[in-house]
């Protein structure tokens, strides 16, 4: 079952939206999904239906929602992929976890799910290491992080687990950031990196023509463990 939720910010000001799905019966805990550059589009709602088919209330919050609400976009389609870029461009990531933060308080307060772990791609990617490092989410998965060799610095916040899927080729994640974030992360007990060689950029996407599935289904099962673990 899944809807469509309210959320105010942490400062009480405004609210904005996101998808919810929910699973029959009892949380065993609650996810934030967290988008890519292309917004709550089809792909993040079908990975909330599948975390709610595995017992998790799974919410999208809509992060966009200060630039244009409601955004939707296919990144196998040459405009809408640089529409996304160009949201990116005006995204303030700070805000950003914050209302990751709000949804974090939102399923624990008004959903009544104590556990609440966050997962991300792409730009999400980048703001679950963000969550991890900044907030209380007991468990964060970050796909094809973006940008995390200028994060290094905030490893210290990281309390809890944190998992990371690197593609080996990624034209938007360079061997040389890759091996920073193995330098400066391998070694902290809260961190694990998984490395996928010869995968791209978005191999984990539920749909269109980035994903590789053999990929993607290991990565998803190695979350699937993470979340089961740390979670319940």
């Amino acid at each position: 079952m899944s809807d469509t939720v309210s959320i105010s910010t942490l400062a009480g000001d405004c609210s904005f939206l996101a998808y919810c799905a929910r699973p029959e019966g009892e949380p065993r805990a609650a996810i934030v999904v967290i988008q890519e550059i292309f917004g709550v589009n089809e792909g993040i709602r079908r990975k909330c239906d599948k975390f709610a088919a595995e017992g998790y209330l799974a919410l999208a919050p809509d992060l966009f929602w200060r630039i244009e609400p409601g955004v939707e976009l296919d990144p196998d389609v040459p405009e809408d992929l640089q529409r996304a870029f160009g949201l990116m461009g005006q995204f303030d990531q700070d805000q950003g976890v914050a209302d990751i933060e709000a949804t974090i308080k939102h399923a624990r307060n008004a959903l009544s799910v104590k556990k609440v772990g966050a997962v991300g791609y792409c730009l999400g990617g980048r703001l679950a290491y963000m969550v991890a490092a900044r907030t209380d989410a007991n468990a964060s998965v970050g796909y094809y992080a973006v940008g995390i060799d200028n994060l290094l610095r905030e490893k210290h916040g990281i309390a809890h687990p944190l998992m990371l899927h690197i593609a080996g080729n990624d034209g938007y994640v360079p061997l040389a950031v890759q091996q920073a974030m193995h330098e400066g992360l391998d070694d902290h007990p809260k961190v694990a990196l998984h490395d996928y060689p010869g995968e791209d950029h978005g191999f984990a996407t539920e749909m269109g023509d980035r994903r590789s599935a053999e990929a993607a289904e290991l990565a998803d099962s190695r979350t699937a463990a993470f979340f089961a673990e740390h979670l319940g």
